[in-house]
């Protein structure tokens, strides 16, 4: 299979990127999407030539750091995948690809194709932690009742890998299913309601500092998202905030 890549090459954050071409020949079916960036770059230090930068860690769908812009779309054509679980059977020969950074005021770009996510990390930190117990014996797994329905709900919010796909989807940035993912695993369970108020007053505040845009409930994000994350997570997130403004 013959390609051609148009890639985003940006030294470091104070320069200023392009778009370049690269042609590669002889590329498998079953090669993963970073398989193949692989490949260019183990050309390209052949021909002393510096390698594309991207992030990646398990490349197993799981730590959510290969967030690339794949021909417009984040992480790729696929539904319900991570760049890393793109194949390139999923192109045809000949195919140009354009590979981009996340583009978020709130996502800078470090080199080339990575990006500081470092906001999410804040938005979470600014969460604060859960009020429990941590010494002597543990506390049995039965000690606290919980409706299957909510146990599943607040599950599946923790499934959100932070990948940050939600923000390059949306057409104003916003970071709302991120965090309303991080204000819901706990907000369903009664282990997290200690803190409720003011973890969604902090967290959405911290969101606000870090220059994410607003949501205007285009669905882009939950389309978009790797881990299917619902859209009923920022309802839930609303109605928390409201909640605690009300009370505060």
């Amino acid at each position: 299979m013959k390609i051609y890549l148009k890639i985003w090459r940006q030294k470091n954050p104070s320069t200023k990127g392009a778009m370049v071409a690269y042609t590669l020949d002889g590329i498998e079916a079953d090669m993963s999407f970073l398989e193949m960036l692989d490949v260019l770059n183990e050309e390209l230090i052949s021909k002393n030539e510096e390698p594309v930068e991207f992030d990646h860690d398990c490349r197993e769908g799981i730590c959510g750091t290969c967030s690339l812009m794949i021909n417009g779309r984040p992480h790729g054509p696929d539904t319900m995948i991570t760049a890393c679980q793109l194949h390139m059977r999923s192109f045809n020969d000949g195919d140009t690809i354009a590979i981009e950074p996340w583009r978020a005021k709130a996502f800078p770009v470090i080199k080339d194709l990575i990006v500081d996510r470092s906001s999410f990390d804040r938005i979470q930190q600014a969460g604060g932690y859960i009020s429990v117990n941590t010494s002597g014996r543990p506390v049995d797994a039965n000690a606290i009742p919980i409706e299957k329905e909510a146990a599943d709900a607040s599950f599946n919010a923790a499934t959100c890998i932070g990948c940050g796909a939600c923000v390059a989807a949306c057409k104003n940035a916003s970071a709302m299913l991120f965090t309303s993912a991080k204000v819901s695993q706990f907000a369903l369970l009664p282990q997290g309601r200690v803190e409720a108020t003011e973890r969604v007053m902090n967290m959405v505040r911290q969101m606000d500092l870090e220059g994410f845009g607003n949501c205007t409930n285009t669905g882009a994000c939950e389309v978009e998202c790797p881990k299917g994350i619902s859209l009923e997570n920022i309802a839930r997130m609303n109605r928390e905030y409201l909640s605690a403004s009300v009370k505060g």
